[in-house]
């Protein structure tokens, strides 16, 4: 069974891409009418064995509008002109994604402002202050 190396500790099996051939509307001259070229794969992140559970969230939510609401990850590769390329190509963009959803998350550290921010702040809402103050009504004596 071969296997479809992503990094050092993952690794997918074959049977869990499914691959799908579909017409081609980009270059291909007259073959792009008769033969199907595109390639439309599918992964079934949700239920795959292959992937730890943070890793299946991170990579379905950063999938997007690729990813289905039942958690597999569809992409369709047309970019080139013959089977094979479109193939590489799809399975490099599928392995791309997990990558990236496998890096995990730089965590944000919570910063204050600065004493010249804090001092901007202050002008700004001192001027807005006086715009205001300038619209009131006058006083009567």
């Amino acid at each position: 069974m071969a296997r479809l190396q992503i990094t050092g500790d993952i690794a997918l099996d074959e049977h869990e891409l499914s691959e799908h051939f579909i017409l081609n509307s980009g270059p291909g001259g007259q073959n792009v009418n008769k033969v199907s070229s595109a390639v439309q794969l599918r992964f079934d992140a949700k239920n795959s064995p292959s992937l730890t559970e943070g890793l299946r969230a991170r990579l379905i939510a950063l999938a997007g509008k690729r990813a289905t609401k039942e958690g597999v990850v569809i992409i369709v590769a047309r970019r080139h002109r013959t089977q094979e390329r479109n193939r590489a190509d799809a399975r490099l963009r599928l392995i791309d994604l997990i990558r990236r959803a496998a890096e995990p998350k730089k965590p944000r550290l919570a910063t204050k402002p600065g004493a010249a921010a804090k001092e901007r702040r202050l002008q700004a809402k001192g001027a807005r202050a006086k715009i205001k103050l300038g619209r009131a009504k006058p006083k009567e004596d």
